[in-house]
């Protein structure tokens, strides 16, 4: 969070070969998390003119911005996987970690 910064912040959500499929701008004071929601709606909503409604992504990969309990339990509850950074936890330790088990 940029606290009191002036401007504009944008959000966008790509595919898995980093082509934007859905863009968005938020005020520079908000939180990346808090756009997230409103990016995956938009994209479940969003009708292909040559295909139809184009369907939802099996899994989201996400940056640290995006670890927050609330944020896992919606997506889930929408059937997304998750795939989200954990705050904390370095990528280093994370696969050691990954190896061992």
């Amino acid at each position: 969070m940029d606290r009191g910064r002036p401007g504009s912040k944008m959000h966008v959500l790509s595919d898995r070969s980093g082509l934007p499929v859905v863009v968005g701008v938020s005020s520079g004071n908000t939180h990346d998390s808090q756009g997230l929601k409103p990016m995956v709606t938009e994209l479940q909503t969003r009708r292909d003119p040559r295909h139809g409604r184009c369907g939802k992504p099996g899994k989201l990969h996400a940056d640290k911005a995006y670890d927050r309990d609330d944020l896992r339990r919606w997506l889930r509850g929408t059937r997304i996987a998750v795939r989200i950074a954990r705050k904390g936890v370095e990528p280093s330790q994370r696969s050691a970690s990954q190896v061992g088990a």
